[in-house]
């Protein structure tokens, strides 16, 4: 009978009006599916409903800028550049922090300590945490943490790109390079979006793709000679 009463005691208790209640809402997709895209759409909304938001992303990331999350088509958006989640709140401000409604994470998959960080801060800070990353690596096994955080979720949106080679929709990325870590960030230059039936086909993608990077290699090299003639 004492459970009983201090079950329906906490449950009360926890469900008293103000109550912080936080969120987690997942975004995945191969790359160039428009991730970062939606991620900024989404952070732009939550700012213009007056919350106050920060932006996070993997200090390993520097393709585009050090200290902006910039999507490949060229949006930006000023962010904070970590090497791990859990020490954002401390580089930020106890105070700064506690005055935040929303944090977004870009590039989710280089952060090992995701789980731990979209626990705390959804759960326990009652922060709205929006999580942008691949679900798969070229191998399309698992990458890094982004799918620890499904279970977390209270929303999940699969995104896809445009097949390369056919134009049909694509759930998968193809790595164009010899190289075999997990980790090696890049562009177009080093990934495309593909088809099933184009990552399956592996070794008539990776010829295609090679056949690709020697035509932009061919057209930059008769650019620059002409630009060198004039």
């Amino acid at each position: 009978m004492a459970t009983i009463k201090s079950a329906i005691s906490l449950s009360s208790s926890s469900d008293r009006p103000g109550r912080i209640s936080g969120e987690v809402h997942v975004i995945v997709g191969p790359m160039f599916a428009g991730k970062t895209t939606a991620l900024l759409r989404r952070i732009k909304s939550e700012v213009n409903n007056g919350r106050k938001v920060a932006m996070i992303k993997s200090s390993k990331d520097t393709r585009y800028a050090i200290d902006s999350i910039v999507t490949h088509d060229g949006m930006k958006f000023p962010c904070w550049a970590l090497p791990e989640l859990l020490s954002f709140k401390q580089r930020f401000g106890d105070d700064a922090y506690e005055k935040l409604d929303v944090i977004g994470i870009d590039e989710a998959q280089f952060f090992e300590d995701l789980y731990d960080f979209c626990c705390k801060a959804a759960d326990r800070d009652g922060k709205t945490v929006i999580v942008a990353g691949l679900d798969g690596d070229y191998l399309r096994r698992s990458f890094g943490s982004v799918l620890d955080v499904i279970p977390l979720a209270d929303s999940i949106t699969k995104l896809t790109a445009r097949c390369e080679l056919c134009g049909k929709r694509a759930f998968f990325t193809l790595r164009k390079t010899k190289e075999t870590q997990t980790e090696l960030i890049g562009g177009a230059a080093v990934y495309m979006p593909v088809c099933r039936q184009h990552y399956v086909n592996g070794q008539v993608v990776l010829e295609a793709a090679r056949r690709i990077l020697e035509s932009h290699k061919v057209r930059s090299d008769s650019y620059l000679e002409a630009t060198s003639v004039v």
